[in-house]
């Protein structure tokens, strides 16, 4: 009777907890940042790639001079390579540093970004 008390409790907590995690993740992906800078009239967007890109969902200004920065820090996994496959971008990105991609003026619409993998996607929405 102890034993299975004690099992009940457990699987409750490991339930719990998973609620917990995914309800985390989900707010995550919908808190707006502020990855996005304007500097002399172009817009610099940030991202960091490790285990996928951080932040998942960007805004940025539509019809303006951008450019994607992407961080990284001991990058060794599928996000150091991202694809940007609406704009024929494919790139290698180094292990620790900063690569600039030029993503020219977007008009008002999704772009939508993946490893070179396709298992970690992030996108920017353009607007006007």
């Amino acid at each position: 009777m102890k034993a299975t008390a004690i099992s009940i409790l457990i699987a409750l907590a490991l339930i719990g907890g998973v609620l917990v995690l995914g309800k985390n993740s989900s707010e995550q992906d919908s808190v707006p940042v502020n990855n996005v800078k304007v500097i002399d009239g172009t817009q610099y967007i940030d991202l960091t790639a490790k285990g996928g890109y951080s932040p998942r969902k960007s805004t940025a200004k539509a019809g303006m001079p951008t450019v994607l920065r992407v961080n990284t820090k001991g990058t060794f996994d599928c996000s150091s390579s991202i694809r940007i496959p609406s704009m024929n971008i494919s790139r290698n990105l180094s292990q620790t540093g900063v690569e600039e991609i030029t993503l020219g003026s977007p008009s008002a619409g999704v772009l939508k970004g993946t490893c070179g993998m396709g298992m970690y996607p992030f996108e920017i929405d353009f607007q006007n």
